[in-house]
C-alpha cells in the first residue's frame, strides 16, 4: 500500500477541496450523498447501483436505463414481476452464458485465471456466481444450511464467517468449478420450474444455523432477484474482459 491508499476506512462527511483525484481507483465504495460542485470530470467511468444521479441540475437515470435497456435488448426480461416472467430471464440466461463459456473454454486455461485491470478472473467469476446461487436459492429459499463447495467465492467485502469458503489463492480448474455450476443451475430452474406467483409474494422461512445470509426472513423476489441480477451483470463483465484477454 502507499500513503494514499485508504482501505476500510469510515471518510463520511470528509470534506474535500482542492484535491486531484486524477488517476483515481475505487472499488466497493459508498457514495450515497455526496455532492460534487465546480469540479472537472473528463474521462469518468463509473459503473454499479446507481439513483438520483444529476449531472448539472439533470437526473441522468432515466436516460441512462433507457439506453442500457436499448443496447441489450434481453435486459427489461431481467425485471421479471410473475413466476413465468422468472422462468423466460433465466432461460435467456442460461443460454447467453453457455456461449460466454463456450467463448472462454477456446482461450489458454492460464488466461482464464488472469485478472484483467484488477477485476476478478474468469474462474473467479463463475466460482462468485457459484457461490451467489447456493447463499440466495438453495440455503435462502430452500433452507439448506451450508450448501457451500470448496470452490465457492464469496464476494471480497464479506467479512470472515466459520464454515464459509473463500479461499482466493486457489487455482481450481475451469472443468472443476463448471462441474460445481451445472449443478446449481439445475437446482436454480428446478427451483424455478415449480414457483408460483402466490409464492413470490412470500418470504422465506430462516434456517438457524449461522452463514450468509445470515439467519433471517427474506422476500422471495429479493432472493431470485440476486442470483438472476448477478448472473446478468457479471456476465457482461466477463465478456468485457474477454475482449481484452482475446484482442491481445
Amino acid at each position: 500500500m502507499t500513503e494514499h491508499t485508504f482501505e476500510n476506512q469510515d471518510l463520511s462527511g470528509a470534506q474535500l477541496r482542492m484535491v486531484s483525484l486524477r488517476g483515481a481507483r475505487m472499488h466497493a465504495v459508498d457514495l450515497s450523498g455526496v455532492k460534487i460542485t465546480d469540479a472537472w470530470a473528463v474521462d469518468v467511468d463509473i459503473s454499479g447501483e446507481l439513483r438520483d444521479v444529476r449531472l448539472n441540475g439533470v437526473d441522468v437515470m432515466p436516460l441512462v436505463e433507457a439506453e442500457l435497456d436499448r443496447i441489450h435488448p434481453q435486459r427489461p426480461k431481467m425485471r421479471p414481476v410473475d413466476a413465468a416472467g422468472y422462468r423466460e430471464a433465466w432461460r435467456i440466461l442460461e443460454e447467453l452464458w453457455a456461449a460466454t463459456i463456450t467463448r472462454a473454454s477456446a482461450l489458454d486455461e492460464e488466461l482464464l485465471h488472469e485478472r484483467v485491470d484488477g477485476e476478478w478472473s474468469f474462474i473467479e467469476t463463475l466460482r462468485h456466481l457459484n457461490f451467489g446461487t447456493a447463499a440466495w436459492a438453495l440455503r435462502a429459499v430452500l433452507g439448506e444450511p451450508a450448501p457451500w463447495h470448496r470452490t465457492d467465492l464469496p464476494h471480497d467485502e464479506m467479512p470472515e464467517l466459520p464454515g464459509l469458503p473463500r479461499d482466493r489463492s486457489m487455482r481450481p480448474s475451469l472443468a472443476e468449478v463448471l462441474a460445481v455450476r451445472a449443478g446449481r443451475v439445475a437446482r436454480f430452474r428446478e427451483l424455478l420450474a415449480g414457483l408460483t406467483d402466490e409464492q413470490l409474494q412470500s418470504t422465506t422461512t430462516p434456517v438457524t444455523e449461522p452463514g450468509y445470509p445470515e439467519p433471517d426472513s427474506y422476500a422471495v423476489t429479493r432472493c431470485l432477484g440476486a442470483v438472476i441480477n448477478e448472473h446478468w451483470g457479471h456476465r457482461l463483465y466477463a465478456e468485457r474482459d474477454l475482449d481484452v484477454l482475446t484482442g491481445r
